[in-house]
């Protein structure tokens, strides 16, 4: 899908949920309340878990020429010395290390194994996305306590035709997206830190483009 931009250029969005790309459309007519007190600063706790182009090392005790390092498959599959097509897209690296002993069971006695993951890229849903007219759009790995400020910085800011204050959050709540508005500009260009907040997994910004 493409929008044109003030000068009628074709952007193309990319694949966004729908509700994301309706409220893109709707950020510079519609206006949208801001987050909840009560979810400004909410953290949650999550567990990371292994997504597609994920680094990882798998480190086996005692058994040095097994131990080996390598890259997610697009299929979210990754394949050691011993077992092919391990699936490890959706699990943590404590799930993913207790398989992994569970298959080498068949050809070393009693493994103990240990699953790094040094490249982080996550699955889609602990993933935050920022479109629009970020410097940078990007899907970036969401990390415990990140805050808007952090994915701004991450982003390399806005570019000089975003609208900051007109700019959108879209959340999933229970299976249920809602749109927030957001104030970049205080944030970004006046230092306002009242206008940063905590992010969640799944979140999408949406940067506005000004029209004047």
């Amino acid at each position: 899908m493409t929008i044109l931009t003030r000068f009628g250029e074709a952007r193309r969005l990319g694949a966004l949920p729908g509700a994301a790309l309706m409220a893109l459309v709707l950020a510079a007519c519609g206006s949208h309340p801001p987050v909840p007190a009560d979810d400004r600063f909410d953290s949650p706790d999550y567990n990371y878990v292994i997504g597609p182009g994920d680094t990882m090392e798998i480190f086996v005790w005692g058994n040095p020429e097994l131990t080996t390092s390598g890259i997610v498959r697009p299929d979210g599959k990754f394949t050691t010395r011993l077992v092919e097509d391990l699936q490890a897209s959706g699990k943590t690296s404590t799930q993913l290390a207790r398989d992994i002993e569970s298959s080498y069971g068949e050809y070393v006695r009693q493994p103990v194994v240990s699953v790094i993951v040094n490249g982080f890229v996550g699955v889609p849903e602990q993933q935050v996305r920022v479109v629009g007219e970020a410097a940078t759009p990007s899907s970036v790995p969401y990390r415990q306590h990140m805050t808007l400020l952090d994915l701004m910085i991450a982003v390399g800011g806005m570019t000089e035709f975003a609208a900051g204050n007109k700019s959108v959050l879209v959340r999933t709540h229970s299976g249920k997206q809602d749109s927030y508005g957001l104030r970049l500009d205080d944030l970004l260009k006046k230092g306002d830190i009242s206008a940063n907040m905590a992010l969640m997994p799944g979140d999408i910004v949406i940067i506005s483009e000004s029209w004047f």
